[in-house]
């Protein structure tokens, strides 16, 4: 499968810059698919987890917040990953586990599978992003050889920027740490 093939559906809203970022996090994942010798229908999930992940990252508030549902803490900018696995399930979508990585990309869930754990990591590790190139790339570069202590770091990075920022942490990814340290 080609990483330069994206396929978003019609309802999809992004920017040309949004799009330039879900391709490049679609080629990692299905870079580390193939570096792991994944299954077809496991690396056809991960390819589909990169290339849906952000399809409604530039919607309109309001439009995000009808298909999220209930979820008055999330900011308007952690809306896009539970409004478009809401709408992928409108669309027929029966992956769970494909729905479960999207659903929660930006905060993390402690019933992730593998699929939830490589999308959080290529969202992060994705190298168009312009802080700690060389860490990152590093990290990016380890995760077929260590999927789960490449994962700890990269969690650990991300709760650690939040924590530094002053940011809130989510329960999920509470959660989500206690389940891996």
């Amino acid at each position: 499968m080609s990483p330069a093939v994206l396929a978003l559906p019609q309802w999809a809203c992004v920017t040309e810059r949004r799009l330039e970022h879900i391709a490049r996090v679609t080629a990692l994942l299905d870079e580390w698919a193939a570096a792991l010798a994944l299954p077809a229908e496991e690396a056809r999930a991960w390819h589909d987890a990169g290339q849906f992940h952000d399809a409604l990252r530039d919607a309109p508030e309001s439009e995000l917040r009808r298909l999220a549902g209930d979820l008055p803490e999330y900011t308007v900018d952690m809306l896009h990953g539970p409004a478009a696995a809401a709408r992928l399930q409108q669309e027929g979508e029966t992956r769970t586990e494909l729905l479960e990585a999207i659903r929660f990309h930006t905060v993390g869930s402690a019933r992730w599978g593998r699929l939830g754990r490589a999308l959080y990591m290529a969202d992060y590790l994705e190298p168009g992003r312009k802080f700690s190139r060389a860490d990152r790339a590093y990290l990016a570069a380890q995760v077929p050889h260590d999927f789960d202590a490449t994962f700890r770091q990269v969690l650990r990075n991300r709760l650690e920027w939040s924590l530094r920022e002053g940011m809130r942490l989510f329960p999920e990814a509470v959660s989500l740490w206690n389940s891996v340290r």
